[in-house]
């Protein structure tokens, strides 16, 4: 029997709210067993970046990372944000380790190419998942915590989307462990209805899925997050929830369902 591993994916609206961070890291810490922590931090970087004059573009809601904003997020994810997270987690007795996907050759990336003219400059798009390097860290007890960084065959560091980082190592990861993956959200989870606090929809799979999407119940940035998540399931891991940081330690408790689970 696989021992049961909660990766677990926080984004910027978490990490640049002390309070917020404070809450989730208290919750993250008293999880049970084996863990892995995914950060994004786009908006922290965007912020980085107008600090210093570098201007942020964005294409159909992408970053474009050109030659001086690769910098600016190698900086803002691997420097800033991870190491606030390592030291937070260090101070509540967490041994944890910061990565990105150049450390242990844990993610191989190579840079997007460019379409229809289209070139998103040093964005990564993923290749292989080191589980094995993963695996033994966290069988010594360590938690990785992994910034939206990757390389490729040359040495370049590649941005790389923190869900997708999270949904690739997720499912690498099922070679070794029984694995849940959860995203933290703003809300309770998906809304049907985001004005409604009484929409949230409990339980997504394939065909009410594709239902909800004509129904525009589920739109624009949710729908790539849900295509992630149901092509984890198929691809062997056990549970993948969309919920809120007062959400993520009672989901431990089978009789909680306040939250989205993706079947």
């Amino acid at each position: 029997m696989k021992e049961k591993l909660i990766i677990v994916k926080i984004g910027g609206a978490i990490i640049e709210n002390d309070a917020r961070l404070a809450g989730f890291l208290d919750a993250f810490v008293e999880l049970h067993g084996k863990k892995l922590l995914v950060h994004g931090g786009g908006k922290i970087a965007k912020q980085l970046a107008s600090s210093l004059g570098i201007e942020t573009r964005m294409v159909e809601g992408r970053r474009i990372t050109d030659d001086q904003m690769i910098d600016v997020v190698v900086m803002t994810y691997a420097g800033l944000i991870n190491k606030k997270l390592v030291a937070l987690l260090s101070a509540k007795g967490i041994k944890s380790i910061g990565l990105t996907g150049a450390d242990g050759n844990s993610i191989k990336a190579h840079k997007r190419p460019i379409k229809n003219g289209l070139d998103f400059g040093w964005v990564g798009d993923i290749e292989t998942v080191n589980s094995n390097f993963l695996s033994m860290l966290i069988a010594e007890n360590l938690v990785p915590v992994m910034a939206p960084l990757t390389h490729n065959e040359t040495g370049r560091l590649l941005n790389t989307n923190a869900d997708t980082i999270a949904s690739e190592i997720a499912i690498a990861l099922t070679q070794q462990f029984e694995v849940s993956l959860n995203f933290i959200f703003d809300h309770k989870g998906v809304m049907k209805n985001i004005n409604d606090p009484d929409s949230l929809l409990r339980s997504i799979d394939k065909s009410n899925y594709e239902v909800l999407k004509k129904e525009k119940a589920i739109t624009n940035g949710m729908i790539p997050k849900i295509e992630n998540a149901l092509r984890t399931i198929e691809e062997g891991v056990s549970k993948v929830r969309i919920l809120n940081t007062s959400a993520l330690l009672q989901s431990q408790n089978p009789d909680f369902n306040e939250y989205t689970t993706i079947h």
